[in-house]
């Protein structure tokens, strides 16, 4: 794959050799690909072969080269070393960097995914006051088919010709997505508006000015004359007998002025848009959403992974919290949670967040982003860099604070820019990364992990990024690991550069001393553990046990009150991740640290509440070996002598069936008999009664 370098009127210390070396590749740097020697590149992308064009600033240009290049099958990749590294203060140590960043670029494309489909012919539905729906609907409507929901007449009524369709009454419910928005509502005004032929005859009858020029009576003002419905007698629109109808229709967008939106989630539905009046780009986007679309279906389930439920039992709760697009429910009755491919956006919290890796982000696979990671590191450290810092970034918003800041760096004397050591990686969505790929970065010899947001994350998203890192600084800090691994680094426009610079100047953190040969797994907790194994043989401390915070560890071990226990082995049945087993030649509990994703379901399942979850990190072989938490002497019967049950268990349920009328005498001592013997004895009896002899 052909890489092109271009450092236009020399502004970087590029050094081609090094580079080369780092690529296994003859590097020749160019100083103006995109003018002059842009017969360097059309003889690259003739090639077949892939190409990687280490300039951003004429992405455009280039593309248009090559449409106009005879012969060009080659794909172009765009990779930005300038604003990234080239551009700042120690730009003469970035040469790591950018053969850290150019070797990423090599990498092919993530395979493709399953996609979701959205439909719209262009049917919209304005939501506000009539007025401002009107004006609305004047800019929209030589494109789009526009129905109006007229919330009163505003400051200036409707316009006299009715131009639109226009629906009023209470809004019920308005559900749905790009292509399939259901608007629910009770038309429960005494008027009509498909007969009212906008006379404005009951505006001039109605004594209190109850009838607006929305065409709608307001029922705090009507004092019952009923003058309006003498003057409408032709058209009929008016009746106040009239009984409220519920009324449904279909749309494939909604352009929402009301204040209060009707969907409150952080990310609303494809297609719902909010408009204060002012902003075009809004009105840009509604009209260009007419047609086919798609997008990638961005996550995996498998439900024999979830943690979620069983029993009818909630136990983890993490992805539908998370959720800041109200795409993940609970289905507690199928022991499952449910995400709706169409409301979901693709941030990936919920699988950040998903303890056992039932949630998977599907595009890019985690395995496509570890090997991105690896690839970064690995190249960096060939190319003789050191103590990195991995920079997780969104690809637009924080690609564009990065390019500020390292073009800030170039003309302001003050300002550093983007470290040599701090690698940039543009991720979907800063939230769609976790626990197991920052240790697998720490572990691929990175010294931290940071993720930079810009402020358009949810404030959920925030919140379980900083539960994560807590439960990751925990883990190597136990294993003695100096310095801080871990940081969220905030910044959304240009007055937050000065800020983000300084904190981009931060001491590294003390990493592991070999790098971790594994490649990250399609399963989470797989990775996990390859990443905790790697990180544990080169660890500074080997303590026995590390506890972990409360909230959030998708590590951890059982407590248990055998004083309370009876070995019912309930929580057996319940555990989704096989951490919990029992001994089918005798009464035990056992119980595989290594296996549980403390997701409390045990614990809210044991009728006696006998369990409790330890968060926490054992280090010791025995994590990942069956344990016996609690054993007992089994119960004999005592008829034919066969364990059926534990003691504890027998002389619990005795003691509480001991007054009840039914288990008195022989059926008492039943209570003390295996299943065959209990029919044996019941059937053999001969003070029973039986159904045969009633007449």
């Amino acid at each position: 794959m052909p890489t092109l370098i271009c450092d236009c009127n020399q502004t970087m210390p590029l050094k081609p050799q090094i580079l080369g070396a780092a690529l296994h590749e003859n590097l020749t740097l160019h100083s103006a690909l995109c003018r002059r020697e842009a017969g360097s590149f059309q003889k690259a992308i003739q090639s077949g072969d892939d190409v990687v064009v280490a300039c951003t600033q004429e992405k455009r240009l280039f593309a248009e080269i090559g449409q106009q290049t005879v012969g060009a099958t080659s794909v172009i990749k765009f990779v930005n070393i300038r604003e990234t590294g080239g551009w700042s203060k120690d730009a003469a140590g970035a040469m790591p960097k950018i053969a850290a960043l150019l070797a990423v670029a090599h990498l092919p494309d993530p395979e493709p995914v399953p996609t979701v489909s959205y439909k719209s012919a262009g049917r919209l539905l304005i939501i506000g006051e009539l007025d401002a729906a009107e004006r609305a609907a004047e800019l929209l409507s030589d494109t789009l088919e526009v129905t109006l929901f007229s919330m009163g007449a505003g400051r200036d009524g409707g316009l006299q010709e009715r131009r639109y369709p226009v629906l009023a009454g209470q809004i019920r419910h308005l559900t749905g997505w790009l292509g399939a928005f259901e608007l629910k509502w009770e038309r429960n005004n005494p008027i009509d508006l498909d007969l009212c032929t906008r006379c404005n005859a009951c505006l001039v009858a109605c004594p209190e000015g109850a009838i607006g020029f929305d065409y709608q009576i307001d029922s705090a003002l009507c004092k019952s004359h009923r003058d309006c419905v003498k003057v409408c007698g032709a058209a009929g629109a008016i009746d106040f007998n009239r009984e409220p109808v519920g009324s449904s229709e279909t749309f494939d967008l909604v352009l929402d002025l009301r204040a209060t939106p009707a969907f409150t989630q952080q990310a609303p539905p494809q297609g719902y848009f909010r408009w204060d009046g002012r902003d075009s780009r809004t009105l840009l986007q509604v009209r260009s959403l007419v047609g086919e679309f798609e997008k990638p279906k961005f996550f995996v389930y498998k439900q024999k992974l979830c943690a979620h439920s069983r029993n009818e039992k909630t136990g983890c709760n993490a992805c539908i919290d998370v959720c800041s697009a109200s795409a993940v429910s609970s289905e507690r009755d199928r022991q499952q949670i449910k995400v709706n491919p169409y409301l979901c956006v693709g941030c990936g919290a919920c699988t950040t967040v998903c303890p056992s890796g039932a949630l998977t982000f599907a595009y890019p696979r985690a395995s496509d982003q570890g090997t991105k990671i690896k690839t970064l590191l690995t190249t960096y450290e060939r190319a003789g860099g050191r103590h990195a810092a991995l920079l997780l970034h969104s690809q637009e918003a924080g690609a564009r604070l990065l390019g500020d800041l390292g073009r800030l760096a170039q003309l302001d004397s003050a300002t550093r820019g983007v470290p040599a050591r701090v690698l940039p990686m543009a991720l979907w969505h800063t939230a769609s990364t976790g626990l197991e790929l920052w240790l697998s970065a720490i572990a691929y010899g990175a010294s931290q992990v940071w993720l930079l947001v810009t402020g358009e994350e949810a404030p959920q998203y925030l919140d379980a990024m900083r539960t994560q890192m807590d439960v990751a600084q925990a883990i190597l800090s136990g294993l003695g690991y100096q310095g801080e691994h871990f940081r969220i680094l905030q910044a959304k426009d240009a007055r937050d550069l000065a800020t983000l610079d300084a904190q981009l100047q931060a001491d590294p953190a003390q990493g592991a001393t070999k790098a971790a040969g594994f490649s990250v797994q399609a399963d989470k907790r797989a990775t996990l553990e390859l990443a905790l194994d790697h990180l544990v043989s080169q660890a500074p401390a080997h303590p026995e046990v590390i506890s972990l915070p409360a909230t959030g560890s998708p590590l951890g071990a059982l407590a248990i009150n055998k004083d309370t226990c009876t070995l019912c082995l309930s929580c057996v049945n319940a555990c989704p991740a096989g951490a919990l087993q029992d001994n089918p030649e005798r009464p035990q509990l056992k119980f595989i640290e290594k296996n549980c994703v403390q997701c409390g379901l045990c614990v809210k399942t044991c009728p006696e509440k006998a369990l409790s979850l330890v968060p926490q990190f054992r280090l010791s072989p025995q994590r990942k070996e069956a344990m016996v938490l609690n054993e007992m002497q089994p119960y004999a019967c005592i008829r034919c002598g066969k364990p059926f049950g534990t003691l504890k268990a027998i002389e619990s349920m005795l003691g509480k069936l001991a007054g009840h009328a039914m288990f008195q005498g022989a059926a008492a001592d039943r209570l003390k008999m295996c299943g065959d013997c209990r029919v044996i004895d019941l059937y053999s009896a001969d003070d029973e009664l039986k159904i045969t002899d009633i007449r």
